[in-house]
């Protein structure tokens, strides 16, 4: 049975700038649907969602821009459950502003903060350790978070390193050592084979009242603005005092804002099938492949003396590639990105270069 207490909050605000171009500022990745699921990213988040958490009780945290399609892809949701950021100012702000229209409704709430792209291809495992942190969440003054087995050493994740003892209730949850942003090739290899480092998924539990003495705590400041709006959550003048307030907001992630400060953070170690779907190397690794290690989408695709290379295809156009390995290849209406697998990071920097050059039409 679905507890009443417990809430999810959605982020879906960020714009999917390493999946360029398939992700586009008026259609980011977490509404396309990249697997060829019948359903876009997030909505297999919300989908996923529900199985611990009445519909009634998830937000979608996104930008103004979005307000449209989240209602289009989740029509369940209430105009009240879509929280629209006037400006884009990183996690910390984004969960401040759900952690007080929450505490509206529930004070005794239990919150679930998820990213709106993540894929999970084993539902029950992921019930299974979400619950195990939602147990821990609720009965200790702390904040949890989901860190998954890494499998290689991967420099596009933050990890965290873990001690081996937790609660003597539940062992299975550890407390975290330290949090390591993205390494180099070298150090996250030796994260691997330590066997005392998990990723961090960016996948969040904690009761609002840790969460925001963490933000009384840690982003002070950060708490006292949005606390100056406690008579407007909630009602029709809620939009125009954040509005009023965002820019003012600090531009600063949880991760740095408040979990690599606080003393009271837990892990609990998982593997679920994830991926953050954060680029597109780590899509590559959930398609099929041919016989020469090549994977993509598109029906008239073909690729000779190649292998190892990812091909995105939008439309139904003839894609012939030749003599190319570990290539992403990536084919719009409007747009052919060709980009060597080993440099994807530098896809962001692309497109601040695109924009510079020709302004935001092909952004």
């Amino acid at each position: 049975m679905r507890d009443p207490h417990t809430f999810c909050v959605i982020m879906a605000g960020g714009i999917g700038s390493r999946f360029w171009p398939m992700s586009r500022t008026n259609r980011p990745k977490q509404f396309l649907d990249f697997l060829g699921s019948g359903r876009t990213l997030i909505q297999q988040t919300f989908d996923r969602f529900t199985a611990i958490c009445p519909p009634g009780n998830i937000y979608v945290v996104t930008n103004a821009l979005y307000a449209g399609l989240v209602h289009e892809q989740l029509p369940l949701l209430k105009p009240e459950q879509v929280l629209l950021e006037p400006d884009r100012r990183n996690t910390a702000p984004c969960i401040a502003f759900a952690n007080h229209v929450i505490a509206k409704r529930d004070p005794k709430a239990v919150i679930i903060t998820a990213p709106s792209d993540h894929l999970v291809k084993d539902e029950k495992e992921f019930l299974s350790r979400l619950d195990l942190a939602l147990g821990h969440a609720s009965t200790a003054d702390c904040l949890v978070t989901l860190g998954i087995k890494p499998d290689r050493p991967d420099t596009g994740y933050g990890y965290i390193r873990f001690s081996h003892n937790g609660p003597a209730e539940r062992p299975e949850v550890k407390r975290v050592a330290a949090f390591t942003e993205k390494p180099d090739h070298d150090t996250a290899l030796r994260f691997l084979e330590s066997g005392e480092y998990l990723w961090n998924s960016g996948i969040f539990i904690w009761s609002l009242a840790s969460i925001r003495n963490a933000f009384a705590k840690h982003l002070p400041a950060m708490q006292t603005l949005f606390a100056t709006g406690e008579q407007a959550y909630g009602t029709p003048g809620q939009q125009a005092f954040i509005d009023g307030i965002y820019a003012d907001c600090q531009n600063i992630s949880i991760d740095y804002g408040i979990l690599e400060k606080a003393d009271n953070v837990f892990v609990v170690p998982s593997d679920f099938g994830w991926s953050d779907l954060g680029t597109w190397g780590s899509l590559y690794t959930h398609l099929p492949k041919d016989l020469n290690g090549n994977a993509g989408t598109g029906k008239k695709v073909f690729v000779r003396d190649g292998a190892d290379n990812m091909v995105h295809v939008q439309d139904d156009r003839l894609v012939v590639l030749q003599g190319l390995d570990d290539y992403i290849v990536v084919s719009t209406n409007d747009v052919l990105l060709v980009c060597r697998k080993q440099d994807e990071q530098k896809i962001k920097e692309m497109v601040q270069e695109v924009a510079r050059d020709t302004g935001n039409r092909f952004i």
